[in-house]
């Protein structure tokens, strides 16, 4: 699978974060300070939400101090579901009725071994089209309204 991460700081966590998604076979797309570029949290999470919605990637990481403004911008562009997840069972949801395609992580609060705990989660929950696929199809009805006209 091909997923996109940046960051707005390069840390011991996004590389090994990095070195895990590798490690696990995938090929991984860097943006941002994880290309040695000076990147605030909001191209961050643009440049990594345009990836995906572009099918240039399947899936996306972002990262910044909480975690939250990276997981807002991201969520500004249309078919992005980025979920900011603080530990796998809410990763694990995010997947399973939000049909989540963006992960956001905080710098701050996690550690390396829980962030391959999220990791493992989110990357062994597969979005399963059942009764949340009605809830799902609300978000685009929501982006309609208030996209471009």
């Amino acid at each position: 699978m091909r997923i996109a991460v940046a960051s707005d700081e390069r840390t011991h966590l996004t590389d090994a974060m990095i070195e895990e998604l590798e490690r696990r076979g995938h090929q991984v797309e860097r943006g941002g300070a994880l290309l040695g570029e000076a990147t605030d949290w909001p191209q961050v999470g643009q440049w990594v939400a345009e990836q995906v919605a572009s099918g240039r990637s399947d899936e996306g990481i972002v990262f910044c101090w909480t975690g939250t403004g990276v997981s807002i911008a991201a969520n500004k562009v249309p078919s992005i579901r980025a979920a900011l997840c603080p530990d796998a069972e809410t990763a694990r949801g995010a997947r399973l009725w939000n049909n989540a395609n963006v992960l956001a992580l905080s710098l701050r609060l996690t550690s390396e071994a829980l962030a391959k705990e999220i990791l493992e989660a989110w990357l062994a929950t597969p979005w399963v089209e059942g009764e949340d696929a009605a809830l799902v199809a609300q978000l685009g009805q929501i982006e309609k309204k208030y996209g471009p006209a």
